[in-house]
């Protein structure tokens, strides 16, 4: 069986930019032509601002490091997870079609 890795460690990867959760509603809204009405619940703590990845030691350890924007990644995930939907007959024909119209219809990504 031929290894594909001498490392056995994880490694952090993600953008580098930050994102906040508004942010990423944002962009998985837009990816599947959907408004979504954002509420916050202001009695509890708000925690952090956003999140981005430091991927330096990626770049030390591997050499590498991803070259694909959050948008298009998620727009790609999105368009994957509706495909296997589609396959596995969890969303209908009709479904689909409906949604493939609306996105030709929405925001670019």
């Amino acid at each position: 069986m031929k290894k594909l890795s001498e490392r056995s460690a994880a490694e952090n990867l993600g953008t580098d930019r930050l994102v906040s959760i508004n942010d990423l509603v944002d962009i998985v809204a837009r990816i599947a032509d959907k408004r979504i009405r954002k509420r916050y619940d202001l009695t509890k703590p708000q925690g952090v601002r956003g999140r981005n990845s430091d991927n330096t030691r990626l770049r030390q350890v591997l050499g590498w490091e991803p070259q694909t924007p959050l948008g298009e990644g998620l727009r790609i995930t999105y368009e994957w997870i509706r495909g296997e939907l589609i396959q596995g007959g969890k969303l209908k024909p009709a479904q689909a079609a409906a949604l493939s119209a609306e996105q030709s219809c929405g925001a670019a990504t």
